[in-house]
């Protein structure tokens, strides 16, 4: 039997460790006995807990240097999502051992000595002995860390934690429970659909009750719904109400409205004998159903991605606002190619030769570099034309979806076009905003931001003091922190590449790109 020794520093430690488990992961154990597979099980959860507490330490360290600042992100949770690609409830666990380190050093050292205490018992340990006092709690979790040790279940370790309490809290003045933590989260799945979580106060909770069982009677004797189909249509109900009563604060200046995203073939698909085939319509209902998976997972514009009869019966009482993009002008094209050509001769023109041997004459170099400065002039003016053509190929108002939205629909769809550049002003007309939020969907920070575009504002790329336009191409959402904090007091410079990409720049020179150009939803 060999023995390996121990490592000598620290960076040879983190290599044996990724050795390891490149080894672990490789090996076959198909034919492994159930018995050894239980004992390594239990191992990983011990490897588990001291890969935890060293984590933790590592993210309090990271934290209290302002690492996350370092790259543009306001919080750890922002950076572990988008510098270590790991999913928010991925970062929220991270958080939580990050906070055992940090408040909780008994809990901390006994994740480390690699027991029976495993990680996640220990961040339940952490939650309920935080409202225990301060002068008491060392002690309570040497208590518990102890009986965890020794194999008390989860059940029992809280029977002691409430008991530890009860003995240790003093009485609260205002007589409310101090340790009851409140909250609501609303997710979406991969199909659209809301998931709702929440701890309710009981005022709340009570306030909850009576609007929906106001609204959940049942509809006749007919009526087959089960008591949570009612709940829910109840809930549908109540916040339908609420929009229409104009007692929400507005949001920029606007009323709060549900935004909804119905796709361009279903408006058409009301037309049984409209001129789209069922291929077409299928395809961008594929498309669609992509949108709304990626909105489940990400934050976006805090619209519903409808279809189907869903769409069709929102349609009735909705207002409509007809957003196009990226249909082909076939108008556009011949400038286009004219313009490529143009730019390929021009490329490939033949540059005077260099000087032969011998003193070379100061106006030969002269004449070569005056000629050379000004065709990559020339050649930067007509890369700006063919982008702007680009745009007039994929967007213009020859192009398909804008043709058939003003020629095959009645109003509202068949209005006047919004212009998309207003120029040289400080104000951003409403339609532009609506625009950048479908566009952008999120805080566009080339290093990942989760802000969705709701609690976003545009930004000019181009500065205005700089001659920036107010137009759609020159505006990006950014968050609060990213926009006025990053970009304007930190000093970091954003640049937006022709392809869409764009990368931030720091005054000491560290650039962060972005993946990917922001999406286009439609």
């Amino acid at each position: 039997m060999s023995i390996t020794a121990d490592p000598a520093t620290s960076a040879e430690a983190w290599a044996m460790l990724e050795s390891l488990m490149r080894f672990l992961a490789a090996e076959d154990v198909s034919a492994l006995p159930a018995e050894a597979a239980a004992e390594r099980l239990q191992a990983l959860e011990r490897h588990d807990a001291v890969e935890a507490a060293v984590r933790g330490r590592l993210l309090v360290v990271f934290h209290a240097q302002d690492g996350p600042v370092a790259d543009g992100q306001r919080t750890i949770r922002s950076w572990l999502i988008h510098r270590t690609g790991v999913t928010r409830g991925q970062a929220a666990e991270h958080q939580a051992v990050q906070a055992i380190a940090r408040d909780h050093p008994v809990l901390h050292a006994a994740l480390a000595e690699g027991g029976l205490l495993t990680t996640s018992v220990a961040v339940q340990l952490a939650k309920w002995t935080r409202h225990i006092p301060g002068e008491c709690r060392d002690e309570a979790e040497e208590l518990l860390a102890g009986a965890a040790q020794a194999g008390v279940g989860l059940r029992d370790l809280a029977a002691m934690c409430a008991e530890i309490r009860a003995r240790t809290a003093g009485p609260d003045p205002d007589g409310k429970d101090p340790g009851l933590d409140r909250g609501l989260s609303l997710a979406t799945t991969f199909d659209g659909a809301g998931v709702i979580h929440g701890d309710l106060t009981p005022e709340c909770a009570a306030m909850v009750q009576s609007v929906l069982d106001a609204l959940a009677a049942p509809q006749g004797a007919e009526d087959g719904r089960t008591r949570p189909q009612c709940y829910h249509d109840a809930l549908q109900e109540a916040m339908n109400r609420l929009l229409a009563s104009n007692l929400l604060p507005k949001r920029a200046g606007q009323p709060v409205k549900a935004l909804v995203h119905v796709y361009f073939a279903e408006l058409l698909d009301l037309d049984g004998d409209g001129i789209l085939q069922d291929k077409w319509i299928g395809e961008y209902r594929a498309r669609w159903a992509a949108h709304r998976a990626a909105n489940s997972v990400s934050p976006g514009d805090g619209g519903a991605w409808l279809d189907g009869g869903a769409a069709r019966g929102l349609l009735r009482d909705a207002m409509i606002i007809p957003v196009v993009l990226a249909d082909v002008d076939p108008g556009a094209l011949d400038d286009l190619i004219a313009l490529c050509v143009q730019y390929h001769h021009l490329r490939i023109q033949t540059p005077p030769a260099e000087p032969g041997p011998g003193p070379a004459t100061q106006d030969a170099a002269a004449r070569r570099a005056e000629l050379t400065a000004t065709v990559t002039g020339a050649l930067a003016d007509l890369e700006q034309q063919i982008l702007g053509t680009i745009l007039q190929v994929v967007s213009g108002p020859g192009g398909a979806a804008s043709f058939l939205r003003r020629n095959l629909l009645g109003n509202p769809l068949a209005g006047p076009s919004l212009p998309l550049d207003v120029g040289q002003t400080d104000d951003i007309p409403i339609h532009l905003r609506r625009l950048v939020t479908l566009r952008d969907q999120h805080c566009q920070y080339p290093g990942g931001c989760d802000q969705p575009a709701a609690q976003c504002e545009p930004h000019h790329v181009t500065h205005r003091k700089d001659g920036g336009p107010t137009s759609l191409a020159n505006l990006k959402d950014y968050c609060h922190w990213h926009h006025h904090v990053v970009l304007h007091e930190l000093g970091w410079t954003l640049t937006v590449n022709p392809d869409g990409t764009s990368h931030v720049t720091s005054p000491d020179g560290k650039t962060i790109h972005s993946n990917r150009p922001p999406p286009r939803p439609g």
